[in-house]
């Protein structure tokens, strides 16, 4: 079965997971995927990922994380360039979530990074989604 937007099917895999109180997530892997769970666990929304070999494609299984009392990190995710509408924004334009609080994930010339990455090395791109 072909996707037409696995970023999407991704974010709402761990929202899903997170809601259910699930300790980990899988989903078919890619190297935009890998980096999106990269940034993820860098700013602490969750525990840590791990590609998988497999056929006919790897699979990257993110370990979710929860605070005390089962309280959940990740209180929310958002898409928000998508296949039918690209969001772009330049270095000036880059957007804070929840006024820096969350994470915007932008897709720069320099790699997949966050918004405070992207406004260090002067950078716009495409925003790909949004964590609080």
């Amino acid at each position: 079965m072909s996707m037409n937007d696995p970023i999407a099917d991704m974010l709402t895999r761990v929202r899903n997971a997170n809601s259910a109180g699930k300790a980990t997530v899988s989903m078919p892997s890619s190297k935009k995927l890998t980096e999106i769970a990269r940034i993820m666990t860098e700013e602490g929304y969750v525990q840590g990922y791990e590609v998988l070999p497999a056929q006919p494609r790897d699979i990257l299984e993110i370990t979710l994380k929860y605070g005390d009392k089962k309280e959940k990190i990740i209180r929310g995710i958002k898409r928000i360039s998508k296949p039918g509408l690209r969001i772009y924004a330049g270095k000036d334009e880059l957007p804070r979530v929840l006024g820096g609080l969350g994470t915007a994930v932008v897709s720069t010339s320099k790699g997949v990074m966050t918004d405070r990455d992207a406004r260090k090395a002067g950078v716009g791109g495409e925003v790909i989604a949004y964590i609080w």
